[in-house]
């Protein structure tokens, strides 16, 4: 399993959360939105090293 693999599953993780939460009404859709770009940009930058 490669840095790149684990990268892609902790976003999978980090993203069901972020629905979850918004499913649950903890967090409004701006927020959940912002999360995921976050987690999007790591992503991306783990994928690119």
């Amino acid at each position: 399993m490669t840095d790149a693999d684990d990268a892609i599953r902790q976003f999978l993780r980090d993203a069901d959360t972020v629905y979850d939460e918004y499913d649950q009404g903890y967090v409004d859709a701006d927020a959940a939105l912002d999360v995921l770009e976050t987690h999007i940009e790591q992503l991306r930058a783990a994928v690119e090293e």
